[in-house]
């Protein structure tokens, strides 16, 4: 009979991966998101936008004959900026002159008539009905010459459409056809701004709100590094359902508007500080070093249970060794301490 102990020692000689312990799941500590007086100041990311922008688009359909201008050039109101091709607005044109000359004939008859018939009628041979029957058609001739005025006027008009102009003196900011392709009424073909007249844009969190309008300074950090004061600031009535923000409207100077280094679309920095108010809320802050980010990812590992969930958080500017929370978190939650950690298979939160 085979011993117990000959068996274990034939076993651990042919399989000795079965008797060695699978690794232990990683244990990852835990920090809880805490409460943090709001900051006397803080940042928040914007973007430049122009005051005045309009997207020019076609009025008339056809197709796109030429265009005169680029992204980036500088026009002046009036100026040409793309034609369309107007054949069949010319022909329209040449059907409403048309009109206008039969309507003419057709009135001129009728007066003719009119007045032969009030000659006979004063020598007795017509009566008055007749009068008033050619009077009538006389009024109807009138009638139909204004209409195929007012026809040829809306042709002439829709073949001006086929020449599109600038709205006022500004900067192509960009082009949205190209020459051959097909213009329709209301399609998009060329976005216009105006310069000298730049505003910064920044959605700020609803909990916010109240620190900024109290806020004594308000400084914009241009892509250059040039900082302005704003001429003014609007803070718009609503407040986005989704993401809890408001936008804030920051009107710049033109010293800044005139900078090479500033145009719509780029990313600027807004700055807050000073005026908080005594009963403003208490915000939240965790770790900087509990912060995961991966491209246009910033998240953490929350704690939910035996193991760890990613969460996508919105955060402040950081304030030494922590960041404030602006979105996506709750006071009381653990999360991950150490994020590259806990992104490892089999992570779970140690124990308190």
């Amino acid at each position: 009979m085979v011993s117990k102990h000959f068996l274990l020692a034939a076993l651990t000689v042919a399989f000795p991966a079965l008797l060695v312990a699978a690794p232990a799941a990683p244990s990852v500590a835990t920090v809880q998101v805490g409460a943090s007086a709001v900051a006397s100041s803080f940042e928040i990311e914007g973007t430049l936008q122009a005051q005045q922008q309009v997207t020019v688009s076609a009025q008339a359909a056809g197709r796109v004959l030429s265009l005169a201008v680029k992204a980036g050039d500088r026009v002046k109101a009036g100026q040409v900026l793309a034609r369309i091709d107007d054949r069949e607005l010319q022909a329209g044109v040449a059907g409403g002159d048309a009109g206008v000359a039969q309507a003419q004939a057709a009135l001129q008859q009728a007066e003719q008539n009119a007045k032969r018939t009030g000659e006979l009628r004063a020598q007795g041979f017509v009566s008055g009905a007749a009068v008033d029957s050619v009077t009538a058609q006389m009024k109807a001739a009138q009638a139909a010459l204004q209409q195929a005025q007012a026809g040829r006027s809306q042709a002439s008009l829709a073949r001006g459409f086929a020449t599109v102009t600038a709205p006022f003196d500004g900067v192509v900011l960009a082009t949205q056809v190209e020459a051959g392709e097909l213009a329709l009424p209301g399609r998009p073909l060329l976005t216009v701004y105006a310069p000298g007249r730049l505003r910064a844009v920044v959605q700020l969190p609803a909990s916010r709100s109240a620190a900024a309008r109290a806020a004594t300074q308000v400084e914009v950090t241009l892509p250059g590094g040039q900082r302005v004061t704003p001429l003014q600031r609007t803070e718009l009535p609503g407040t986005d359902a989704v993401s809890q923000t408001i936008e804030w409207r920051l009107d710049l100077p033109a010293a800044a508007a005139g900078s090479d280094v500033a145009r719509p679309g780029q990313p600027v920095q807004v700055r807050f500080a000073g005026g908080v108010p005594v009963a403003a809320p208490a915000g939240l802050s965790i770790p900087l070093a509990a912060v995961l980010r991966r491209g246009e990812l910033t998240a953490v590992y929350a704690a939910q249970s035996d193991r760890f969930v990613l969460k996508a958080v919105r955060l402040g500017a950081p304030q030494g060794d922590t960041v404030p929370v602006l979105a996506g978190l709750k006071a009381g939650e653990r999360i991950a301490a150490d994020p590259v950690r806990a992104g490892l298979a089999g992570a779970v939160p140690a124990a308190r």
